[in-house]
Formats: structure tokens, C-alpha cells, sequence
């Protein structure tokens, strides 16, 4: 069992490569993208994210620095992707609209208005009172902003630490165990945050079929 938990531990330094080998990755010069890929992937770094504690109290200073490297140049690159899945949505007139890093946006296009739903993680509030304001919207024209409480017109929301989550409305907040990026990693949780912000919109009285719906994450 102990020689199956080292092996283990010893993929951390790789859990982002695709192929079964750091020298068969270096040599590939092709990534897949197919969803068994996207699956291994995850279950490696699973598994290795279990021996962290165990590895790290063993590893030399620039060992764990060349880790952390790594890992900080694969988040930057995936928070990259991930915060584009939305900029395709209309009004294409309206500028994108920045994501809070403590929770994220659920955005919907009905008509010809983009509204968006800024979420706090658990432990985090807003800064201003926002509960009648559950939404921020920007309309196509002729120089379409988003109606913020912010200087500068793309930040929506700030999400700060805070013991007790008492500024937005109850739709406002990620569940406990639950922040944005786990809910946007289960396609069911996503669905049920999006449609909750949907009915909510209908609910306000805007009417239409609703378009571009996405949820970003910081």
C-alpha cells in the first residue's frame, strides 16, 4: 500500500501532462482535447492533490518552487479560457464585464439587453447593499455601459471576506462546499444557477427568450 500511495504522489509533478510519461508528453508535439483525456486528467490530479502533504514536507525549497511554477502557469491559462466563455454573447456592443475572483457572474441576453448576476463564494459579501439590485444590465445602442456602482463601467460586483453574507439577495451565494468553480464543473449545478437567474429575470417582468446564458468564475 505504500509503494501504491508513492507512485501516486510521485504524478504530482505531472498531472497536467496527457500522456502516460513526462518524456512521451515531451516528445508529443499534439494535445488531445477528447473528454477521456479531460477525465484522466482530472482523476491524476485528484490523486496526486491527496499526497501534496505527504510530498511536500520531503521536497527541496526549488522542487516545491518549481511545482508551484507550474501549477500558477496552468491556472492562468485555464482562468484565461474560462473567463472567454462569454464574450461572444450580444449586445457585442457591451464591454465584457469583469469577474469578481472571490465568486462569479451568471449572465443571460433576452432582447437586446445582456443582464448578469454577480455570485458570491461562501465566506465572502459584497461591498455596497445589493438586494434589491440583483442584477446589472447593459443595453445595446450607440455607447451601451452597464448600470454599476462602479468607476469604469465593467466591474460589476466586489466580493470581500466577510463572517456573515447579509448585502445581497439569498440567490446571491454560492452554497457551502459549493463555490462557483464547483458549480461550474457539474453541468446539473450550472443548469439550475442559470435557470434560478432566468426565472428571476421573468419573474422581474423582462420578457423574451433567454440567450447566451453562461456562468463565469474569478
Amino acid at each position: 500500500m505504500k509503494q501504491i500511495t508513492l507512485r501516486l504522489c510521485l504524478a504530482l509533478p505531472m498531472f497536467f501532462l496527457p500522456g502516460p510519461s513526462l518524456q512521451e508528453a515531451t516528445n508529443s508535439s499534439s494535445c488531445s482535447s477528447e473528454s477521456a483525456e479531460t477525465m484522466r486528467l482530472t482523476d491524476q490530479l485528484k490523486e496526486s492533490l491527496d499526497c501534496v502533504d505527504t510530498l511536500a514536507s520531503v521536497w527541496a525549497d526549488n522542487e516545491t518552487a518549481s511545482v508551484l511554477s507550474s501549477l500558477t502557469t496552468a491556472v492562468k491559462v485555464l482562468q484565461g479560457h474560462q473567463k472567454s466563455a462569454c464574450l461572444q454573447a450580444h449586445p457585442k456592443q457591451c464591454p465584457a464585464p469583469g469577474v469578481h475572483s472571490k465568486g462569479g457572474l451568471v449572465c443571460a441576453t433576452i432582447g437586446d439587453a445582456r443582464y448578469c448576476k454577480p455570485m458570491c463564494n461562501e465566506g465572502f459579501d459584497f461591498d455596497f447593499l445589493r438586494r434589491s439590485r440583483l442584477y446589472e444590465e447593459c443595453k445595446a445602442g450607440i455607447k451601451p455601459t452597464w448600470t454599476t456602482q462602479y468607476i469604469g463601467g465593467k466591474t460589476l460586483a466586489i466580493c470581500n471576506k466577510a463572517a456573515i453574507a447579509i448585502s445581497g439577495a439569498t440567490s446571491a451565494y454560492f452554497p457551502k462546499d459549493q463555490d462557483c468553480l464547483k458549480t461550474k464543473s457539474e453541468s446539473d449545478l450550472e443548469r439550475e444557477v442559470i435557470q434560478t437567474f432566468v426565472s428571476e429575470l421573468k419573474a422581474k417582468g423582462i420578457r423574451g427568450t433567454a440567450e447566451y446564458k453562461c456562468l463565469t468564475c474569478g
